[in-house]
This record gives C-alpha cells, sequence and structure tokens, in this order.
C-alpha cells in the first residue's frame, strides 16, 4: 500500500535530502527513464525529471486543493501527477509529446490502480486544450514551442482564474503575478482577471 497525505510528506522528509528522488522512485516503482525519443521538434526540451523536493514545494505553495485539476505539461513518466495526486488527492492530467513516455506511465500509473485519478496524454503542450485550475511546467520546451504553451495558458486565463507553477523557469507576461514561494528553484503565478487568493 502506498502512503498518502502526510504520513507521504513525513516518510519523505525522514530520507536525507540527496537520497529523496532515489527513494520515492523506488517507493513508487518508477525505473530509470528511457531513451528520448529521436525525432524530438524544435525547441522540446529531453526528458530529465523534476528533483521530488521541488514537486512537494509545489503542492505546498500552490496550494494543490482535492478540488483542483493539476495539468503537468512534459508529463514525461507521470511523476510529478503521482506524487501530486498522493501528497494531496488532486486530479491530474499529464501532457507528453514523447509516445514511449505516454505508454510507460500510463501502464504505471495503472499497476498503482491511480487511473480513476490521474490521465496521461499524448500531444503538444502547445496544441493539446486540457482545462485545469493549477498548470506546472518543468522547462518542458523553450523558444518559440514555450511563447505557444505561455499563449495558451493565457487563453486558459482569459476564460478563469489559474495558477501556473515552473520550476527551473520564469515566465514573463502582463497577465501573470508573481507571488513568494518557499523553493528558490519554484515559481508560482497567479491568473485571470478575477484570480481567486489562496493560502
Amino acid at each position: 500500500m502506498i502512503a498518502r497525505g502526510q504520513a507521504l510528506l513525513a516518510a519523505l522528509q525522514a530520507v536525507p535530502f540527496g537520497d529523496r528522488d532515489a527513494w520515492i522512485d523506488a517507493q513508487l516503482g518508477i525505473e530509470p527513464p528511457p531513451a528520448d525519443a529521436a525525432d524530438l521538434p524544435r525547441d522540446a526540451v529531453p526528458y530529465l525529471p523534476c528533483p521530488v523536493d521541488d514537486i512537494v514545494a509545489m503542492v505546498r505553495d500552490a496550494p494543490l486543493r482535492a478540488g483542483d485539476v493539476l495539468v503537468d505539461l512534459g508529463s514525461g513518466l507521470g511523476r510529478v501527477a503521482i506524487i501530486a495526486h498522493l501528497l494531496s488527492g488532486v486530479r491530474a492530467v499529464g501532457v507528453e509529446i514523447q509516445q514511449h513516455l505516454v505508454e510507460r506511465s500510463q501502464r504505471h500509473i495503472a499497476a498503482l490502480g491511480l487511473a480513476a485519478a490521474i490521465t496521461i496524454v499524448h500531444g503538444n503542450a502547445a496544441d493539446v486544450a486540457v482545462d485545469g485550475s493549477v498548470y506546472f511546467l518543468y522547462a518542458p520546451c523553450n523558444g518559440e514551442l514555450l511563447a505557444r504553451v505561455v499563449e495558451r495558458l493565457a487563453a486558459v486565463a482569459r476564460r478563469r482564474s489559474i495558477v501556473v507553477c515552473t520550476v527551473g523557469l520564469e515566465l514573463h507576461a502582463p497577465w501573470l503575478v508573481a507571488r513568494p514561494t518557499s523553493s528558490v528553484a519554484l515559481a508560482v503565478y497567479d491568473a485571470g482577471a478575477c484570480y481567486r487568493a489562496r493560502p
């Protein structure tokens, strides 16, 4: 049985900092990622797992609530979606451009019994329309492709209030309102004309 919520967080924090990523992957049965596809489009970034402490910071600082829908743009093996769901109960959707990573993450999520709460779809984050309340980006792309992703997020923010979280990536747009975070690597932005205040 996989620990959840505060029990998982306490177990994770009891592990030495430098060992936490390997520990969580072992707990979840996540194996090292396969090689990236040879035909990644221009400006797409090869798969690199987000550090677990930054995922925890995102869950805390967003903050994620059980009623939210988290959209992970560039979801790789589904690690962010899985950990965020286990910690907060949030429903999650991942968008991943590499088909073999999508298939592997779908199999893994099903094996963990989490398919009712987590969906991974194959597609380009700049093209796939997924409506969520919190969006997460761990540097999935850059250049023109990133500009298209940001424009898609802006279109969502014109319809509803959202929170955009990034790790290792700062976004600069007049419709994004940055707020303080607990992690140097994490940025959190409120967006939408009447974004909801989060404690």
